[in-house]
């Protein structure tokens, strides 16, 4: 009887975990997607001798597969529903970007009095001899709702991690920007500056050295728009030889046009003028790629994007795995358009 409700709920979201899952991993690349199951919204970094990724969860199996279907049948809204699931982080760690191991439940709805569902694309950084997640909570549509962009802290990047505030750090709509897909960007300078925004609108924000609180930027304003054009969502900045990469996600989400854009400034505050895409759909590979991040090998010009995108013939909107694929630049400084891959990237030393 399981297995027959379990082959139903696949069939309900389009692929079945053996179709969606089936590319081989070897000790040559690391295989696209990277780890089983679905998730989407990855942010990737490296500490230490390993790269570890946070995504969402974007789909849950099992008993949770099963109410999933059910609430299909009764003709409920299954966006929503699975926002009601999405209740935890998993944590991924590989010391050669090959080899993944997983790390559940980093962070839960039970350690965040505040969030009840619709836990949003991590962020995480180390800082003050601790680290630090941040992430989306309760997908706000007003300021009347309780919710927002909050942070959470631990002594190791597997967690346990604790909300450290008890309320969210940002949890009222400005600018038009709906308070998720916060990236945390640390300067050279030791300046943390958080870019966040849905609804196709994008602030940056200064934080505090202790990323606890906000502190106003020179102005007085503690709230900046720096909205390029065409932008959606999914912010995420790079610096690279004195510039700063300012990348963010186009197109709807749930769709196959989602992808990834960026521009290039003399600052981190812009302006921020949108060069083009370099991460889109390829009609032999996959759809819907976007919502990204990028790492780099210490010590080397040597990037990786990590990205989610949505297998072909799978066409529900949370159907989405984590990818990695080489990020490269052209002489002139500009990145080159991401080329997807199923064998995905050779192994990457990262011990030191």
């Amino acid at each position: 009887m399981i297995l027959k409700r379990f082959v139903f709920a696949a069939a309900l979201v389009g692929c079945l975990p053996g179709i969606a899952f089936s590319q081989s991993k070897g000790d040559k690349t690391n295989g696209n997607p990277i780890v089983a199951g679905w998730y989407a919204d990855p942010e990737g970094i490296i500490y230490g001798d390993s790269c570890w990724v946070y995504p969402t969860l974007s789909f849950l199996y099992g008993e949770d597969v099963q109410k999933y279907a059910q609430d299909l049948e009764r003709k409920t809204d299954a966006i929503n529903q699975e926002y009601n699931l999405q209740t935890h982080f998993d944590a991924f760690s590989s010391s050669d970007l090959v080899h993944w191991v997983k790390h559940p439940e980093v962070l839960s709805i039970k350690d965040v009095k505040w969030a009840k569902y619709a836990l949003w694309a991590p962020s995480v950084i180390h800082a003050n001899g601790k680290y630090y997640l941040f992430f989306g909570a309760n997908d706000i549509q007003n300021e009347q709702q309780k919710g927002g962009i909050g942070v959470a802290v631990a002594d190791s990047p597997a967690g346990p991690y604790k909300d450290a505030l008890g309320k969210p750090l940002i949890g009222k709509i400005v600018n038009g920007a709906q308070p998720i897909d916060q990236f945390v960007f640390r300067d050279d300078d030791g300046s943390f500056y958080m870019y966040y925004g849905g609804w196709k609108h994008c602030n940056v924000v200064k934080l505090r050295p202790d990323l606890l609180g906000l502190e106003p930027f020179p102005d007085g304003t503690v709230y900046r728009e720096v909205t390029p054009d065409q932008y959606v969502e999914g912010p995420f900045m790079l610096k690279r030889k004195g510039k700063y990469y300012f990348m963010w996600s186009e197109g709807g989400w749930g769709g196959p046009d989602y992808s990834v854009a960026y521009a290039i400034a003399d600052s981190p505050m812009g302006p921020f003028k949108r060069i083009g895409k370099i991460l889109q759909q390829d009609p032999q590979i996959a759809t819907g790629a976007g919502h990204h991040s990028v790492v780099q090998i210490p010590g080397k010009d040597e990037y990786y994007i990590i990205y989610h995108r949505r297998p072909l013939g799978c066409t529900r909107i949370n159907e989405r795995q984590v990818c990695i694929d080489k990020l490269e630049f052209d002489e002139n400084g500009y990145i080159r358009p991401v080329k997807m891959t199923f064998e995905g990237v050779a192994p990457v030393d990262l011990r030191r």
